[in-house]
């Protein structure tokens, strides 16, 4: 079986389901077998290498559905190879202050108004935010928009990505303290991409993810 016609055959499938206005979920294997010109075989595989992905669920009795669960296979490889939790939250925190501060910054100088629009949005949420999930929600929520605010879909992609592992570092991180200065670091982040000042949403941003680093004991 050639791997291009399985890749090939795993994009059609992606992109069949986003027009499909079927709330994401994929014909049946006979059908896309028709429609591609493929084997069954080839859609069965297309299909698993999705999955693999996590782009793809699959269901006994409910079909296939087109999901966004990208951090479902780096979070299992990456319980594998960094087995120490420890050891996992502090990679992440060297990978955020590499990342995240250069994220912060292009959002100040890209940022649609729609992109401004849904940062003040989650701000507003975490500030309001009371329960210890509605806390980690509204805070993850805030990164992963500034990161699509960069403008870098590669980007938006590692930080959705590594949203399993950003969400047990926000949960340890909220039991060891409140949520106030975490809301204070955001606003200052916020203020600096709404002022379209690249430098100001860099540190500002370098600064948050030390405290969320000394929050954690690291």
């Amino acid at each position: 079986m050639s791997v291009s016609l399985v890749e090939s055959v795993s994009r059609r499938m992606i992109g069949l389901a986003r027009n499909s206005g079927a709330n994401g979920r994929l014909p049946t294997e006979r059908h896309m077998s028709s429609e591609f010109g493929v084997s069954r075989s080839v859609i069965r595989e297309a299909a698993k290498r999705l999955e693999l992905q996590g782009l793809l669920e699959i269901r006994q009795g409910s079909g296939m559905k087109v999901v966004d669960k990208l951090h479902k296979p780096l979070s299992a490889a990456l319980n594998l190879l960094v087995p120490n939790e420890k050891d996992r939250l502090k990679q992440l925190i060297e990978v955020r202050l590499a990342l995240e501060p250069e994220n912060a910054k292009l959002a100040a100088e890209r940022a649609t108004d729609a992109d401004l629009a849904a940062l003040k949005a989650h701000h507003a949420a975490f500030e309001l935010a009371e329960s210890f999930e509605e806390q980690v929600n509204a805070d993850m929520a805030f990164h992963c928009q500034l990161a699509e605010a960069s403008g870098n879909q590669i980007a938006a992609l590692l930080i959705q990505s590594l949203s399993e592992l950003l969400q047990t570092s926000l949960s340890h991180g909220y039991r060891r303290t409140t949520k106030d200065r975490a809301v204070q670091d955001h606003r200052s982040v916020l203020n600096a991409i709404l002022s379209r000042n690249p430098a100001a949403a860099a540190a500002a941003m370098s600064q948050h993810i030390a405290h969320a680093r000394n929050d954690l004991g690291l």
